[in-house]
């Protein structure tokens, strides 16, 4: 399973209140690239697609496509604010290597 802080919850209720959207659900994708092998894309997305995970937060879906499942289960997304960073932050027990901004990893 993939888990959602309180934090991050509300960051992503921010944004779809900044974007207009009500009832807004995300998507969270596995990708090739960035400087550990993989990245993490998060985007706005009210569509479940056939084979995905769904996440439900009690107040909005989490959408994971199954190959990007593999590499995120048991995932903890956090939003953090920091001098070094801003953003989504996964903590990934799956993965070897990661990057410095936690936005890149490695298996």
């Amino acid at each position: 399973m993939l888990t959602l802080t309180n934090t991050s919850i509300d960051r992503v209720h921010a944004m779809a209140e900044k974007e207009q959207l009500s009832n807004a659900s995300i998507r969270v994708a596995v990708v090739g690239g960035g400087c550990s092998g993989f990245s993490y894309e998060i985007e706005f997305d009210d569509e479940e697609r056939d084979g995905d995970q769904v996440v439900d937060t009690g107040s909005f879906r989490v959408y994971v496509d199954p190959m990007s499942y593999q590499y995120v289960q048991n995932t903890i997304v956090d939003y953090v604010e920091s001098f070094n960073f801003t953003g989504f932050h996964f903590d990934n027990p799956n993965a070897k290597r990661t990057c410095g901004c936690g936005s890149s990893f490695g298996v």
